[in-house]
């Protein structure tokens, strides 16, 4: 949606576009806040992106032949987050 009211903004406002979409201005102000300014994420946010970093640094010096399994027991032995920040993949 965010890309949508993006394309669309110029033709008929934020405000417009969203009383016909499911979503709130200050929704989308925020998203594009955020955006410009990462810093003004969430904590949980910022910390999630940066977990993502994690997955994917651990994925790519794999090879990318680890799965979700291996990728969780990699990162918990490297010490990289603590074991009940991510939930272990069920089998």
């Amino acid at each position: 949606m965010i890309m949508f009211i993006d394309d669309h903004r110029g033709e008929h406002g934020v405000e417009a576009i969203c009383k016909v979409l499911p979503i709130a201005p200050s929704t989308y102000h925020h998203h594009q806040a955020v955006l410009r300014e990462p810093s003004r994420a969430s904590l949980r946010a910022q910390r999630d992106a940066d977990l993502s970093l994690k997955i994917a640094s651990c994925w790519a010096a794999s090879g990318k032949r680890y799965g979700a399994v291996k990728v969780w027991y990699d990162l918990v032995a490297q010490a990289k987050v603590h074991h009940d920040r991510i939930s272990k993949p069920q089998s």
